[in-house]
């Protein structure tokens, strides 16, 4: 099953799903995902916890160096979506997986320096006010992390952020070992009575209430790639909690191609950092795609990455509409396109690969991922 044949054939059997053209809403095509299993795990020695966080990511390789990059082989996707797990008292370890199709119903950075500009033109971005907005979904998903981050949350016990967040490509950066998830709460009020100020008039205060990670899963693709033309394409981590966080969460999905995407957007909220303790929601056209990444051209600062980024689609089998995450924000990225520069902020789609592993973290029951 080796080579580069069969890795084709791969990507052929779950990429290529249209949705139906007879139905008028933007609906969420159907997938039949791969089957991603551990094989074996290996105990690594203690990481050192020595790198700084980094809260963007460059790389000089833009749309068209990806897209003229030549398919990995079956062998290089399997080690890239190998993983290594940090849990909470520091020890690490490294699994490998395999990769398997089943049939349906079948069982079994070097680059010139320049400022970073991630606004573009008018800043687009809204800042999100009162406990009405912040504590109902889908903002209350977006959650805060301890090295500065933002992550969604995607199952009870779960966060989904960027790779960066973690590790710098070489090694785990200094907060990871203690990482904690904020969840935004209303500040307890003092006791005072007879203030004439209406509720609407001020904006309630807000807090964070951490909870901290139990443990954090990093693919390999990443640490190989160390933020080169393959790291950028496994830009994304999974943080499971000590504890539930007792609020609604969003379900992954497979990204669709983003002619499909309802108005060719997406939309995602993070903590910028030139907001501080602010939520910040922004959508914004999809400006072009590779397999593995979304190029768009988003407000955002430092701060937002990680953010889930996702769409509303109609659910054909639960007649109802339905917001999947569909990419993990990575940050920002400059392109010297022919000595012309070009911007964009880019983003991780979960592709159907991605999503069987992601899935697979969260569940433990590869039966339970099968449709994404």
């Amino acid at each position: 099953m080796a080579g580069l044949s069969t890795l084709i054939l791969l990507l052929c059997a779950v990429k290529d799903v249209v949705p139906s053209s007879s139905h008028w809403k933007p609906t969420w095509p159907s997938y039949r995902v791969p089957v991603i299993l551990p094989q074996s795990t290996l105990n690594l020695d203690k990481p050192r916890f020595d790198a700084e966080t980094k809260l963007e990511v460059v790389s000089p390789c833009g749309p068209a160096c990806h897209k003229s990059s030549p398919l990995p082989t079956y062998e290089e996707v399997r080690d890239y979506l190998s993983y290594e797990t940090l849990y909470a008292n520091g020890s690490l370890t490294e699994t490998e997986v395999g990769i398997y199709i089943l049939s349906n119903g079948g069982e079994g950075s070097r680059g010139k320096s320049r400022t970073k500009r991630q606004i573009y033109g008018y800043d687009s971005r809204f800042s999100i006010f009162g406990k009405d907005f912040l504590l109902n979904y889908p903002f209350s998903t977006s959650v805060k992390l301890s090295t500065g981050c933002t992550g969604t949350l995607v199952a009870e016990k779960h966060v989904l952020t960027a790779a960066h967040c973690i590790h710098d490509g070489k090694s785990y950066v200094k907060g990871a070992q203690k990482l904690r998830v904020g969840f935004l709460r209303p500040k307890l009020k003092d006791g005072s009575k007879g203030a004439n100020i209406s509720s609407s008039a001020m904006p309630e205060k807000m807090k964070f209430q951490w909870i901290r990670v139990k443990r954090t899963h990093v693919p390999k693709g990443w640490i190989k790639g160390n933020a080169n033309d393959i790291g950028m394409d496994y830009d994304y981590a999974l943080l499971e909690l000590k504890k539930p966080h007792k609020r609604k969460f969003m379900k992954i999905g497979v990204s669709p191609p983003a002619r499909h995407l309802p108005g060719g957007r997406i939309h995602f909220s993070g903590y910028d950092n030139d907001r501080p303790g602010n939520l910040v929601y922004r959508f914004c056209d999809v400006k072009d795609e590779t397999y593995d990444l979304l190029y768009q051209q988003c407000d955002a600062q430092p701060g937002a990455s990680g953010s889930g980024v996702y769409v509303r689609m109609w659910k054909r089998q639960n007649h109802k509409w339905e917001r999947k995450i569909i990419g993990i924000f990575s940050g920002h990225q400059w392109v010297d396109m022919n000595g012309t520069p070009q911007d964009f902020n880019v983003a991780v789609r979960i592709t159907p690969l991605k999503y069987a592993q992601i899935c697979y973290w969260i569940k433990g029951n590869y039966l339970d991922c099968r449709e994404g």
